[in-house]
């Protein structure tokens, strides 16, 4: 019987051990949102906004790499629990998986050459344009680009498009503010290329902002993370992450 009880309780403490562990499905291809060091390590601002959601429900966030046009795929088959890597809260991917609450909110834009004239989707007729393959970015340069002559062409990585920007293969791209900022326009590589056009923000592309994802049928799960959403606001924690990457609120209005 004793042998019997001790046996119960290692396997309680090891399915508890496993319980406290978040799988989390990112793709660290997207600066400063999550990236990865020379030494291999996971960085970003989705990467602190995880860890301080995992220390509000009482859980371990555990990363789980993914190419970003098969995250939604890899979450269906339960490589992870959740999704947080920067991902647009819209119909079409409300209707296979649940999202939280925002946890951010920031426009895209058209990036080209310096000097390129522009007055609309039609001035850049012939010119490629690179974007991040099932991301809303593509969803909105085939919905106003493309029909104007622009050739969009679709990367695995949005880090893919801007070394093919730098070898001449791609005009420019069109990505998150900040994301192409960190990423590009703040490196020397990017140092003749900057923003045409409007900011981007168009709910029917863009979604209500960008959430956290997860199975269908997860309610327990959606609301311990909404609510630690809510206290991480309310405390200063959020603040104090979004000041390590930004120098202004990501959250939007």
């Amino acid at each position: 019987m004793r042998k019997f009880m001790i046996t119960l309780a290692l396997a309680a403490l090891a399915g508890g051990a496993q319980a406290a562990d978040l799988r989390v499905g990112l793709n660290p291809a997207y600066e400063p949102f999550e990236s990865k060091t020379a030494t291999g390590e996971i960085v970003g601002f989705d990467v602190d906004i995880a860890n301080a959601l995992c220390e509000q429900i009482k859980r371990k966030c555990v990363f789980v790499e993914s190419e970003w046009d098969s995250i939604i795929a890899g979450l269906q088959a339960r490589k992870y629990d959740v999704v947080i890597s920067s991902m647009s809260i819209t119909p079409e991917r409300a209707r296979v998986v649940d999202f939280t609450k925002r946890y951010y909110k920031t426009p895209s834009a058209i990036v080209v050459k310096k000097g390129t004239a522009y007055d609309g989707p039609a001035s850049l007729k012939g010119k490629k344009i690179g974007v991040l393959k099932s991301s809303t970015q593509e969803k909105w340069a085939l919905g106003e680009l493309a029909p104007a002559g622009v050739t969009v062409v679709p990367y695995q990585s949005q880090n893919q498009v801007y070394l093919d920007i730098e070898a001449g293969r791609l005009d420019g791209t069109v990505a998150d503010k900040v994301e192409v900022n960190g990423g590009f326009l703040s490196k020397p590589e990017g140092k003749d290329y900057g923003y045409v056009g409007h900011d981007q923000y168009e709910e029917k592309y863009y979604g209500e902002g960008i959430g956290i994802a997860m199975r269908k049928g997860r309610g327990e799960l959606k609301k311990q993370l909404d609510d630690a959403i809510d206290t991480i606001r309310a405390n200063g924690t959020y603040e104090a992450i979004a000041k390590k990457y930004f120098d202004f609120d990501p959250y939007g209005k």
